[in-house]
């Protein structure tokens, strides 16, 4: 565990509380390998690895781990892009056309308005999906490189008119990666290397996957859960022409380094990589699709959670499942990274959310001599349920069940009364019912008593 917290607020709590969470969520979804980073402002607050990169090396995962990130890909292209923006090279409401001269996919919508690089951006293109190649169906997963990509456009047609749908579109991220070497006259990767990766010191993230550390310092990837509960390892992929829609990988500490770029970018104006101002429109609605539902900044997924305006990108990929999350009004974010197939990074990252957002702006005062930490651990609800984390809240102990889905709603807080006998805080914050933790003769918690019936403490 990393911890380098320099925040005015404590979240000391509240982060074992989610370490503890998190190590069982990681056990009883049965994932090889989960790392997470939390980011304040610039400081990396918290990270921390569960699990195995390689099972059957037996290679520890930790914060460090690399992971195919995928679609989070996208994030540094359009940053590419709008770094030619803002170097004038370029317009937002450039024509595709004006500069990919040989693009001939079939527009079979007369009326349609154009395909622009702000069109690309936001997914609000009217393109297919992917490029016409099967590169996600396994064993193999072969991608198609830059040429057969280019060579099957003349095949390939619009699925709406432009600016009329959301569509998700890897192709229309491939073209943005070939806008990029057109303009800039590099190649898409040398280019992003030099002016993105490497100003903003993301030393492990790179546009391509490492074959070379892949079951070492990068993570092998996994299947999603079988019947019968096991996972296979899946064969490592070369992205090739699609590099710039779903090739790169990183890791969390990086992602995080990434997001507290932004957030400093956006406090100190001026230019750093890009304008600040550049990165406010990336940031802000640039799509809103007719379910007003979708919505999508530059590059970015915009969305409103509760009054909390959240700017992220998750990827997803054979093997690999991650997210980067960022709450720029808080200077938050949040980092996920899954070696395994069919599992939500989303999940844990806004559960991490919710729960640091539970602080309270002060502590419960205790008598002197209690120490909570005593009665920290997993306590068995077998046969009803699974288990029961308790753990200290902030003067008083949180209890919430072990495989919660939403451990913020959950939680219930148990205050000290006297000696090993907590009362239940109810919501209108009078005491409810006693709990009792039974200890054995030498003073060690074996179990707690609520209802007068028994949770015995595992760990």
């Amino acid at each position: 565990m990393v911890w380098a917290q320099k925040s005015s607020t404590d979240y000391s709590d509240a982060l074992l509380l989610l370490d503890r969470w998190l190590e069982a969520g990681h056990a009883y979804k049965h994932l090889p390998a989960l790392s997470v980073s939390v980011t304040k402002d610039q400081q990396l607050l918290w990270t921390k690895a569960y699990g195995l990169s390689n099972v059957s090396g037996n290679v520890a995962a930790t914060p460090g781990t690399i992971y195919s990130i995928c679609s989070i890909s996208k994030l540094f292209t359009a940053a590419a892009v709008m770094q030619l923006y803002d170097e004038g090279k370029l317009r937002l409401d450039d024509p595709i056309e004006s500069i990919l001269t040989d693009f001939n996919l079939k527009q079979q919508f007369k009326d349609s308005g154009p395909i622009t690089i702000r069109s690309l951006l936001t997914h609000s293109s009217g393109l297919p999906r992917e490029s016409d190649y099967p590169y996600w169906t396994g064993p193999d997963f072969t991608f198609p490189t830059q040429d057969q990509v280019k060579s099957k456009l003349k095949d390939q047609q619009t699925l709406y008119p432009a600016s009329t749908y959301f569509q998700y579109s890897n192709l229309g991220l491939t073209l943005l990666g070939e806008i990029v070497e057109k303009v800039s006259g590099k190649k898409y990767n040398d280019y992003v290397e030099e002016k993105i990766l490497k100003p903003l010191r993301l030393n492990e993230t790179h546009p391509y996957l490492p074959v070379a550390e892949h079951g070492k310092k990068m993570a092998v990837g996994y299947s999603a859960l079988h019947r019968d509960g096991h996972r296979e390892p899946v064969v490592l992929f070369d992205a090739r022409g699609i590099t710039s829609a779903a090739g790169y990988s990183s890791n969390v500490e990086d992602l995080g380094r990434f997001a507290s770029w932004q957030f400093r970018l956006l406090e100190n104006g001026g230019a750093e990589v890009l304008k600040a101002s550049t990165l406010k429109e990336m940031h802000r609605v640039q799509w809103m699709d007719p379910d007003w539902n979708t919505s999508w900044g530059l590059g970015f997924a915009v969305e409103r959670e509760g009054s909390t305006t959240i700017v992220a990108h998750g990827g997803s990929c054979p093997g690999y499942r991650t997210i980067l999350a960022l709450d720029p009004k808080e200077k938050m974010a949040y980092s996920v990274m899954i070696n395994a197939g069919g599992e939500s990074p989303e999940f844990f990252s806004r559960e991490i959310r919710e729960l640091l957002a539970k602080v309270p702006g002060e502590k419960q005062a205790l008598k002197a001599g209690v120490d909570l930490t005593k009665y920290a651990g997993n306590y068995s609800d077998q046969p009803w349920g699974s288990e029961t984390i308790i753990t200290p809240w902030y003067g008083d102990l949180a209890m919430i069940d072990a495989t919660s889905s939403n451990p913020d709603e959950g939680m219930t807080l148990l205050r000290h009364v006297e000696g090993n006998t907590f009362r239940r805080v109810r919501k209108d914050k009078t005491l409810g019912e006693e709990v009792v933790f039974e200890t054995d003769p030498s003073g060690k918690v074996t179990r707690v008593r609520q209802h007068s019936n028994y949770s015995v403490k595992l760990k």
